[in-house]
């Protein structure tokens, strides 16, 4: 009587990484040494599954399970072979029934160490289920504590793995992991960094789009490592990416910023965010293209019917003495109410862009020429920690007294116990109004020291906006003479916030800044130079 058992082995790790170590070969050495000690056995297929996850993959998507369902229909094994019961799965609400699944199918199912799987009583498959749910437990666990790993590792500021971002490689520097294996960090690739840098120039201070910007890398040879061209794609993702910054992030953990991997200053990135916020919004001000010639764009209107002001182009042709033909293009910004309700704007049709561009430019060049010529950062900055100073002092004093009433109401709670023993001077009655008035007392000044922490939390963000602000129109007022027209038309569209055009060119300039706020500190009897200009300018 032939009682030859046929043994199908499976094999599983979770990921692609244990394949190379020793888990493989252990589960498959272990399991043919427990098959040999049963002589009635004979192993006729080892199935492996590398780099799948038993509690993340459903049974339904693992090929070695739904081929060994198929064989066990089929009748071509008697047994299942696993190393531990854990390779069939971790999931507690799938596992145990693919098991119990095989048994009903005429399939023994072993473990080579923890032995036969049997559902002979209703404590064996309680047995089963309790088996496959710690299971699920430990991976659940497992994971948590791998994030939990992964989060202070970022923190930390370290690369735990991912796409390394244009701009950095991966660089050993001696330090290791917890087996001894050593691992790379991220550093700063200088010759790609400055193609990093580039890209945000081009965008924030020259206003090019994506499209643009690709087409000017092609034109100048600079690609991606792999030789190709930088897609739109690519560079959004480049633009939007916060590691440039110093700032390595996985999830929602994030490390402080690291000065060695800043790419990009944080005030350039934060232009490009709001930029592209603008540009996605079609906010006003903001233009979508540089191309031609206008300083202005949808930002400049009609003083007298307040309607917008458009960009038209002619052209006309002047036969030369020597033969040739020359073309002069003219453009104007024209008021197309006006032209298409003749009597209703008294203001003109049209206006010269080169008249009124020279205007604005000569006006954002005198307000900016004194934002460069005072040095006043340090004043500001004083005059804010001045006002900062006595923030803090209300808030030192407060504290304290808020912290003397708790006290009290504390000692006055402790005499509680002597009232009730009849060792206290204190009646119930007084004692109690004490309680009840310093926990009033103690209330009113909680809430009023909270909303001096509030104004003080406020104060430090507006002196801050205003710090960066005044850095902002100092960087402009160096760049905007020496600049290309790209990078004066940005500035102009991020300073101006409307101009109003009259008969015979009179102008009404209105800032998105105020400059005058710039010349109102004063402090130890010290202030900026006088500056009479106002928020809105009028040049003649």
């Amino acid at each position: 009587m032939n009682t030859e058992k046929r043994v199908m082995c499976l094999y599983r790790v979770s990921t692609l990484g244990q394949v190379d170590k020793d888990d493989i070969p252990m589960q498959r050495e272990c399991c043919r040494s427990f098959a040999q000690s049963h002589p009635e056995w004979r192993i006729i297929n080892e199935l492996y599954e590398k780099g799948v996850s038993g509690f993340k993959t459903s049974a339904k998507d693992r090929d070695a399970i739904v081929q060994l369902q198929k064989a066990a229909i089929q009748k071509e094994f008697d047994i299942l072979l696993v190393y531990m019961f854990d390779r069939m799965g971790r999931k507690d609400d799938e596992t145990p029934f693919v098991v119990e699944w095989f048994v009903n199918n005429g399939i023994e199912v072993w473990s080579a160490i923890e032995g036969q799987q049997r559902f002979d009583t209703h404590v064996d498959k309680l047995l089963n289920y309790i088996r496959y749910w710690q299971a699920s437990g430990e991976s659940i666990k497992t994971a948590i504590r791998v994030k939990t790993r992964m989060e202070q590792l970022t923190e930390s500021g370290y690369f735990t793995g991912g796409t390394v971002p244009f701009g950095y490689r991966l660089e050993r520097n001696g330090r290791t992991n917890k087996r001894n294996q050593g691992v790379s960090d991220i550093v700063k690739d200088e010759d790609t960094a400055q193609i990093v840098q580039l890209i945000f120039r081009l965008y924030v201070y020259e206003g090019y789009g994506a499209q643009r910007i690709s087409h000017y890398l092609s034109e100048h040879g600079i690609t991606r490592p792999d030789g190709r061209d930088f897609p739109n794609t690519t560079l959004i993702k480049i633009l939007k990416n916060r590691t440039y910054v110093g700032i390595i992030h996985n999830g929602d953990m994030e490390s402080a910023p690291i000065p060695a991997l800043q790419i990009i200053d944080q005030r350039t990135f934060d232009a490009a965010q709001e930029l592209m916020t603008d540009r996605k919004t079609h906010r006003t001000g903001t233009p979508n293209t540089l191309r031609g010639q206008s300083l202005l764009v949808g930002n400049i209107y009609c003083g007298h019917c307040g309607n917008r002001l458009t960009l038209s182009t002619s052209g006309t042709k002047r036969l030369m003495p020597n033969g040739s033909i020359e073309r002069r293009t003219r453009a104007r910004y024209q008021c197309h109410f006006n032209v298409r309700h003749p009597g209703q704007c008294d203001g003109q049709s049209g206006y010269g862009v080169k008249v009124v561009d020279n205007i604005v430019d000569r006006a954002i060049c005198h307000q900016l020429s004194k934002i460069k010529t005072a040095d006043s950062e340090a004043i500001i900055r004083q005059a804010h920690e001045s006002r900062l100073d006595l923030k803090r002092t209300q808030l030192a004093n407060l504290k304290k007294q808020l912290t003397d009433k708790q006290k009290e109401l504390a000692d006055y709670q402790a005499e509680v116990l002597r009232v009730i023993r009849g060792e206290s001077s204190l009646g119930r009655d007084t004692l109690n109004g004490l309680i009840d008035a310093t926990e009033q007392e103690a209330d009113r000044l909680a809430g009023i020291y909270s909303n001096l922490q509030n104004e003080f939390a406020e104060a430090e963000q507006a002196a801050e906006a205003e710090i960066e602000e005044y850095k902002q129109l100092s960087d402009w007022a160096s760049l905007y003479k020496q600049c290309s027209f790209e990078a004066k038309k940005m500035i102009v569209s991020r300073l101006v916030k409307s101009v109003h055009v009259y008969r015979e060119y009179h102008i009404d300039i209105e800032f998105n800044v105020s400059f005058e706020e710039f010349r109102q500190l004063e402090i130890d009897g010290k202030s900026l130079p006088a500056d009479p200009a106002q928020g809105i300018e009028k040049q003649a």
